[in-house]
């Protein structure tokens, strides 16, 4: 299944992501943090950038290894192809990073999500999610990846996995790559090069 039949087959419509790249600059400590970050402030009003400014600003939600993780699930959903980068190319990491404080209801079972696959995997390979092998990722994926067919006590890691393939697939497909990626244009002007040929030769209105 390509990206694009994944994305109809998780009914992901049209969506709109804040912006969430952003550069700090050296600052003081009396400076607000949130001063330096830079956001795309194109066609939004004052006050969502300022809520961006101070989202980014703040302390990460997720720890170095829970992000590692969350980098290795993103790209299995969405890997690198002919078309496109992969998830991670996209920044989706950052997404979910930044989704989980505009959302807060996303912080407990994204964190409980990562947990779970964690102890699953210390359990049956001694090892966390992200220091398994590719088979062994593989391995428990398909225990939960598929919500039609999964056993009873896999229901916490199906539940995790949609919602980190929902987050995945909003971060990639409404980031600039994953927007080329589907070929969307978008509105655009149109151009008037005059009235056909044919239809000014058949009024006896050619040459006016």
């Amino acid at each position: 299944m390509n990206r694009r039949d994944s994305l109809k087959a998780l009914g992901i419509g049209t969506l709109s992501a804040s912006a969430l790249l952003a550069g700090c600059k050296p600052g003081t400590e009396n400076k607000n943090a949130a001063d330096d970050i830079k956001v795309d402030a194109t066609g939004r009003q004052e006050f969502e950038v300022d809520r961006d400014k101070k989202l980014l600003s703040e302390k990460k939600f997720f720890d170095d290894r829970e992000i590692a993780t969350i980098t290795i699930l993103a790209d299995l959903i969405i890997p690198k192809d002919s078309r496109s980068g992969s998830a991670s190319d996209a920044k989706v990491p950052e997404f979910i990073e930044f989704i989980v404080k505009d959302e807060p209801q996303h912080q407990l079972p994204m964190k409980g999500g990562l947990r779970w696959l964690d102890v699953q995997c210390l359990n049956r390979y001694n090892n966390d999610f992200k220091d398994c092998t590719l088979k062994q990722q593989d391995e428990i994926l398909q225990e939960i990846a598929y919500p039609m067919k999964f056993k009873p006590e896999m229901q916490p890691g199906v539940t995790f996995f949609n919602k980190m393939r929902e987050l995945t697939a909003i971060g990639f497909f409404t980031s600039k790559m994953g927007i080329e990626d589907l070929g969307y244009k978008g509105n655009s002007p149109g151009k008037w090069e005059g009235v056909p040929d044919d239809v000014l030769k058949q009024y006896g209105l050619e040459g006016v």
